[in-house]
């Protein structure tokens, strides 16, 4: 859960921000002030992973508030002005988001932000068993699925779409193969075909280019460019 601050002098901003947050499964909203000020002594009280930081505001503006964070939490930009964005690039920030802010470029924000914590979570916690997982934008406009990653039997690409099948469930998601690809972690998944991810665990048996895959009767096959590093896994298991 990403325990998230809003800091914006507008009222309208700030209550479309939260409920923004509300429809999202894997933020928690913290706390939320119309008073920079203020948000200096939440964060100092509270352990807050992101904030969502209006520029414009009187007595300190967001690009003030955000050097004096120092990189100590993640931060959104939010703006009507477009000409503060050099200045986000500068601080490292996560996103820069324009005023109106629309769900589907906010939930973009919020998935970049994910990443980007997750990446710098400490390792053994991205490694303890049962509990590394994503977060995933369906079909549904602002909805989000977590996906557990020792569910997953394997990845099938669609055009637009790919689907996530894990015991028997199906699951479509907004994204590319290549984005999910580079997600998940190489020493559980293997992409084989241009259509296929899979679950290394899984691998029950091959049979020519086919993929056997424990309790799947789905035809899942090896594309020439991505055999080699498929045989390559086997080979080292071999008797």
């Amino acid at each position: 859960m990403i325990r998230c601050l809003i800091v914006d002098d507008e009222q309208p901003a700030l209550d479309i921000l939260k409920y923004y947050i509300g429809q999202t499964p894997l933020l928690q909203l913290a706390a939320s002030t119309t008073n920079p000020l203020e948000a200096l002594s939440i964060l100092t009280a509270q352990k807050i992973d992101l904030v969502f930081l209006d520029i414009q505001m009187p007595e300190l503006s967001g690009i003030d508030l955000a050097r004096a964070l120092q990189g100590k939490t993640r931060v959104i930009l939010t703006t009507a002005y477009s000409e503060f964005a050099m200045d986000g690039y500068e601080l490292d920030v996560v996103d820069y988001l324009l005023k109106p802010i629309r769900l589907p470029r906010f939930l973009t924000a919020v998935q970049k932000a994910a990443a980007i914590l997750q990446s710098s979570a400490p390792a053994t916690d991205l490694e303890q068993p049962g509990e590394d997982y994503l977060f995933v934008k369906t079909e549904s406009k602002g909805k989000l699925i977590r996906i557990t990653l020792a569910e997953i039997d394997y990845i099938e690409g669609r055009k637009n779409y790919v689907a996530f099948h894990t015991g028997g469930r199906k699951i479509l998601v907004y994204a590319s193969m290549k984005e999910i690809e580079d997600r998940l972690p190489s020493s559980r998944f293997l992409r084989i075909h241009k259509s296929f991810i899979i679950a290394l665990d899984r691998i029950s048996g091959i049979e020519g280019n086919r993929v056997l895959l424990k309790g799947i009767t789905a035809e899942i096959v090896t594309g020439d460019n991505y055999r080699q590093e498929l045989m390559k896994i086997v080979k080292d298991k071999m008797i």
